[in-house]
C-alpha cells in the first residue's frame, strides 16, 4: 500500500510537471493562430478562424534568414563541439599519462567562468584576429565553452565501457583511432543524442555572443532575429507568437524524436567516474 501510495503521488508530480511545462507552450500555439483582436480579446479562447498565414507572414518577414544562420552555426558548433570532446573525453579514460588528472580539472574549470566575465576579452581577441561581426565570432565561443560540461558527460560515459572490449580489438589488430571509431562511438549513441541535445539547447537559444559579436543583420541568428522582428512588426504580436513557435519547433522535434536516447545517455555511468 505504502508503494502504491508513492508511486501515485510520483505520477501526479509528473503530470503537473508535464503541465506547467506544456502550458506556456500551448497558449503561444494557440494565440499564434489568431489575429490581434482575438488575442486582446480573450487569450485562452479558441480562434473564430485558424490564421495558419500567420506563419507564412511571419516566415517571409525575414525569419528564414535568422534560421538559415542559426542552423549553420548549429551545425559547425555541434560537430566541433562533440568531435573535440570525444577524443578529449576518451583520451583522458584510455591513456593514463602522467598529468592527465591535472588536465581534466583544468578542463572542469572551464565550467566555472563566466560568458559575462570572458566578454570583453574576447571582444578584444576576435577584433585582433579580424573575425568580428563573422560566423567564426560566435562558432568558435561556443565550441569552447561548452567543452568542459561535454568532456565531463562523456568521460563519465566511457569510463562506464568495459575495458574488455577495447582489448578484444587490440587482439584483432586494431589501433586507438580504429577503437574508437568502430567500438566506442557506436556503443555511445546515447551520450552523444544527450550531448548534441543539451548543446543545440544552448547554442540555438544563446543570446549574449550573439547580440555582441553579431552586428550585420544578415548574419544574426534566431534570437537576435526575434529581438529586431518584434520591433519592426510593433504590435502584430499573433505573427510573432508564430516567429517564437517556428524557432522552437526544431528543438522540440529533436527532444521528441531522441528522447529514449537523451534520458539512458544521462543516466549510463552515473555512478561512476
Amino acid at each position: 500500500m505504502k508503494k502504491l501510495t508513492v508511486n501515485i503521488l510520483l505520477n501526479l508530480l509528473c503530470v503537473i510537471l508535464g503541465i506547467i511545462i506544456v502550458a506556456p507552450l500551448a497558449w503561444i500555439l494557440l494565440n499564434s493562430l489568431k489575429t490581434n483582436q482575438e488575442l486582446f480579446k480573450d487569450s485562452l479562447a479558441l480562434p473564430n478562424v485558424w490564421q495558419f498565414g500567420n506563419y507564412v507572414k511571419a516566415w517571409n518577414l525575414g525569419l528564414y534568414r535568422y534560421f538559415g544562420n542559426s542552423l549553420l552555426v548549429s551545425l559547425i558548433s555541434l560537430t566541433g563541439i562533440l568531435v573535440t570532446s570525444s577524443f578529449l573525453a576518451y583520451g583522458l579514460t584510455r591513456f593514463r599519462a602522467k598529468g592527465s588528472n591535472i588536465i581534466f580539472i583544468i578542463v572542469l574549470g572551464g565550467m566555472a567562468l563566466s560568458e559575462q566575465v570572458a566578454l570583453v576579452p574576447l571582444y578584444k581577441i576576435l577584433r585582433a584576429l579580424k573575425i568580428y561581426d563573422t560566423y567564426a565570432a560566435v562558432i568558435l565561443p561556443y565550441i569552447a565553452f561548452r567543452i568542459p560540461f561535454t568532456v565531463f558527460l562523456m568521460r563519465a560515459y566511457f569510463i562506464s565501457i568495459p575495458a574488455e572490449l577495447e582489448e578484444a580489438a587490440v587482439v584483432d589488430g586494431y589501433n586507438s583511432l580504429q577503437i574508437f571509431t568502430k567500438i566506442i562511438i557506436p556503443i555511445s549513441k546515447p551520450i552523444f543524442a544527450s550531448c548534441a541535445i543539451v548543446n543545440l539547447n544552448f547554442v540555438w537559444n544563446e543570446f549574449l555572443f550573439a547580440n555582441v559579436f553579431l552586428n550585420n543583420k544578415a548574419l544574426q541568428t534566431i534570437p537576435i532575429g526575434l529581438m529586431t522582428f518584434k520591433g519592426d512588426l510593433k504590435i502584430d504580436y499573433t505573427t510573432t507568437l508564430a516567429g517564437l513557435m517556428i524557432a522552437s519547433a526544431p528543438l522540440i522535434l529533436l527532444f521528441i524524436c531522441m528522447s529514449r536516447q537523451f534520458v539512458r545517455g544521462l543516466t549510463s555511468g552515473a555512478v561512476k567516474g
